[in-house]
């Protein structure tokens, strides 16, 4: 992984990709005691950054590879950005998802032409396995959600908007939280901020329960998860960081911020309050870092990613009425 391959990406992406808007308000500066502004990733195609991935990762493969299909693992985010990516550019592709990932991302996935095939992660049945299957049987190339540098440079392409996003504002020196699953995202920022904006300092954010990439830092090996991969913040639950994502943030991020789910819930209803815009509890994670754990920052900037918006309709009814009336 480098700065090269990371731009590389963003000219590949370049017409496809949204460039999405930095905003602010100044109702979360009062709560964070703090300039708060948020990269709305939400409003990316596929309602996340996973489409950046996605569409790098497969404009990456030759034609003779790319024509055999790409295969994908996902709860959802991953898969909906890798099946439009493939639908853009004629390519087969297939999805395995668990079945009790959201249904909003299943159906998704499939309207976006991709064939889905679901597997009982509460059972214990293997992806790994059913994807070996599938990958031997018709040729296609995986890939993976995190741990791919064609991958990691798409989402780095969100780094190199926010520095220069940032720059016209003025902004040189911010801390920039990122939602954290595996740390495709998170590396590919702290990547291009290093290069772009390095008076930046990047910040993993996760539920907790999954704080596999905070323990990790601080301990300086990987850390994985125990139990299932099954929370509320679904689009952020991994068992452990990847092995190119870790030694990038291990050498690029500062310490890890470590969420609630009640904290992820108020920080979809004041996103939806103050920035009107739609957030996933997994997406909303870095917000509510920046929102209420204001003792964990020394500046008076703090950039927060909304990750994605894909969130279920019985899920976003619960975080407004419970904490709607906050906003």
């Amino acid at each position: 992984m480098n700065i090269e391959r990371i731009r590389a990406a963003a000219t590949r992406l370049a017409g496809h990709a949204r460039q999405t808007p930095l905003l602010g308000s100044p109702f979360l500066d009062e709560i964070a005691g703090r300039r708060v502004l948020v990269k709305a990733e939400c409003l990316q195609h596929t309602g996340s950054f996973k489409y950046r991935g996605g569409r790098a990762a497969v404009s990456a493969l030759g034609s003779e590879v790319r024509a055999r299909g790409v295969l994908a693992f996902s709860s959802g985010n991953h898969a909906q950005g890798v099946a439009l990516a493939a639908r853009e550019m004629g390519v087969p592709c297939v999805i395995i998802m668990p079945m009790d990932a959201p249904a909003l991302k299943i159906a998704n996935t499939r309207a976006l032409g991709a064939e889905v095939i679901l597997y009982d992660r509460a059972g214990g049945e293997s992806r790994e396995a059913l994807g070996e299957a599938v990958r031997t049987e018709r040729g296609m190339t995986l890939i993976k959600p995190y741990d791919e540098p064609e991958v990691i440079a798409g989402q780095g392409t969100t780094g190199l908007e926010i520095a220069a996003q940032a720059a016209t504002m003025g902004i040189r020196a911010a801390e920039v939280l990122a939602c954290c699953g595996g740390g495709g995202l998170t590396s590919g920022i702290a990547m291009a901020l290093e290069a772009d904006a390095p008076e930046m300092r990047v910040r993993p954010v996760e539920p907790e329960g999954f704080d596999d990439v905070a323990r990790s830092l601080k301990s300086g090996q990987i850390e994985s998860n125990e139990g299932p991969a099954k929370g509320l913040c679904d689009a952020i639950l991994t068992p452990a960081p990847g092995e190119i994502t870790f030694p990038i943030m291990q050498r690029l991020c500062a310490p890890g911020i470590v969420v609630s789910d009640d904290e992820c819930l108020r920080a979809m209803a004041l996103a939806w309050g103050r920035l009107k815009l739609v957030v996933e509890p997994g997406g909303a994670a870095a917000l509510a870092g920046a929102l209420f754990h204001n003792d964990s920052f020394e500046g008076d900037t703090v950039i927060a990613t909304i990750s994605g918006g894909n969130v279920d309709a019985d899920v976003f009814q619960t975080a407004l009425t419970r904490f709607g009336t906050l906003v």
